[in-house]
């Protein structure tokens, strides 16, 4: 009689046993169906209950609601996924360079053509036909400012220079009409502007003034256009192999668990990014340097010396420098004469009113009312300030990209006991990696190769580092210009009058050398 009990209470246990093994098998992939035709799959070989799941390559290969032709297509979808988040994560900061760099490009070449205007204007009601007789003289100072701002070959000490020379050229020629003077006398003269100082100080201060705030102002718009171009080029990731297969599994393979709402663990996801994202953060220290180097160029912007303080006024300060040289007329000529040699009678006198005359009409400027409004609808101090607060914001960005994707709420599971950890619902307990490449090598979810930096990454760091010299230098007043040769990229460095041109390739191959 206990010996069919006991045969009883085991033929009920197989049973149930094999009741409830049938029942798991059977399992419905109803949801999985659901969702995966939701990402725009075909439900065409999707399978309505688990199938076993040996063929998978990814997944778990338990029960599965996959088929390989689904993990395939869940391999790609992951990929691009992860694309579109990178890409959606750094939309606003990269959008900041390109917005704030149109707006102060926008700013500057608007002063510029304000303070063109302006000149044009005044001098020609103050000084009439004598300046629209000579006006190119003006109209190239201008020219060659703005070709310095907007990238070209322009040494702006030579170029001023140049300008108060045919200044005084013309000046002189005017203030002593009775006589001729060759091209060759004239070459005379010139080289007599330095010495006899005809201008009185202006030269020499507005020198000063406008090489300051042009190579901080040019560098700076420059340093903006470079965050711009290497954010764009970070933002589109190389998604290797072994990152898709990560993602694949953190993103995707709950489907084939037939659990498709299931968000991976938050430590789970950072895992996963900080692999997929090792080069990137590699990015971020010199990253930050080149935002602490626009910072300070941005100080060098809001000075006293600013680009707006130098350029507004400078029809101002040049008319300043034609009346001191009106003043100092009989001197000059005086002293020129003597060290250039008498000119001949151009047998044609002075005008019954007379150059002097003419030139001893003081100047009057603008009021602050005829003034022309203030350049792309800003001041430089609200656009310098709003760039600022901007750029702060992009400091350490790429290192805090993977906690910006992983947010809880967005894609993980704020529950850590109620999300994905990689094969089944439940806590994740492997720890977080550092951020960078050489710590990925005990990442337990992404198998990367921490020998190999990715290429482009690299390009992008030194492209930065060149940048922040740049800023550097030109807080400090001096200039590096680039330069594109058909072989390689140069930079050529400017301080005064001492040139040095460095090899943009021989930079970053000795950069890979110190690497290894």
């Amino acid at each position: 009689m206990c010996a069919m009990w006991r045969l009883r209470v085991a033929l009920c246990t197989l049973s149930v046993l094999s009741l409830s093994s049938g029942e798991s098998k059977a399992r419905s992939c109803s949801e999985v169906r659901q969702a995966y035709n939701a990402k725009g799959f075909s439900l065409v070989n999707v399978p309505h209950q688990e199938i076993s799941g040996e063929h998978l390559r990814v997944c778990p290969q338990g029960y599965t609601c996959c088929t390989s032709e689904m993990e395939d297509k869940l391999n790609q979808q992951s990929k691009l996924e992860f694309e579109n988040l990178v890409e959606d994560s750094s939309q606003n900061m990269r959008g900041t360079f390109v917005s704030k760099h149109k707006k102060f490009d926008e700013f500057f070449l608007e002063l510029l053509d304000n303070s063109e205007k302006s000149l044009n204007s005044m001098f020609t009601r103050t000084y009439g036909k004598l300046y629209m007789q000579n006006s190119e003289v003006f109209q190239d100072l201008f020219t060659e400012l703005k070709r310095y701002y907007t990238g070209g070959n322009v040494n702006l000490e030579e170029m001023l220079n140049d300008f108060w020379s045919k200044l005084l050229e013309r000046m002189f020629q005017l203030l002593n009409s009775q006589y001729h003077f060759t091209d060759d006398y004239l070459e005379c003269v010139s080289k007599y502007t330095d010495q006899l100082k005809p201008f009185g100080d202006v030269p020499r201060k507005l020198k000063a003034q406008v090489t300051r705030a042009f190579i901080a102002a040019r560098t700076f718009v420059q340093g903006l256009m470079v965050g711009r171009e290497v954010a764009n080029r970070v933002a589109k990731v190389n998604v290797v192999p072994a990152c898709v297969r990560a993602l694949t599994k953190m993103l995707y393979c709950p489907y084939c668990r037939g659990m498709p709402g299931l968000k991976p663990c938050h430590n789970y996801c950072h895992n996963v990014m900080r692999g997929c994202l090792a080069n990137q953060a590699d990015l971020d220290a010199e990253w930050n340097l080149f935002i602490d180097a626009m910072l300070l160029v941005a100080d060098r912007l809001e000075g006293p010396v600013n680009i707006e303080a130098v350029i507004e006024p400078i029809d101002i300060k040049i008319s300043d420098a034609i009346m001191t040289m009106q003043d100092n007329s009989m001197v000059v000529s005086a002293k020129v004469f003597q060290g250039c040699g008498q000119p001949k009678p151009s047998g044609i006198g002075r005008s019954a009113r007379g150059i002097s005359d003419v030139f001893s009409t003081r100047f009057r400027p603008y009021t602050p009312e005829e003034r022309p409004t203030t350049a792309a609808g800003t001041s430089l101090d609200r656009l310098v300030s709003d760039i600022k607060e901007k750029l702060k914001e992009s400091k350490r960005f790429w290192s805090n990209l993977p906690d910006d994707i992983c947010a809880k709420g967005k894609l993980t599971e704020s529950d850590e006991e109620q999300c994905w950890n990689s094969h089944t619902k439940g806590r994740y307990f492997p720890e977080v990696v550092k951020q960078g490449l050489t710590n990925q090598v005990n990442n337990p979810e992404v198998d990367v190769d921490i020998t190999r930096p990715d290429t482009l990454i690299r390009q992008q760091i030194m492209a930065l580092r060149v940048m922040t010299n740049k800023l550097k230098n030109a807080y400090n007043g001096n200039d590096i210009f680039f330069q594109d040769s058909s072989n390689s990229r140069a930079i050529l460095f400017s301080a005064g009058c001492h040139c040095v041109r460095i090899d943009y390739t021989s930079l970053f191959n000795i950069y890979k050398r110190k690497q290894r």
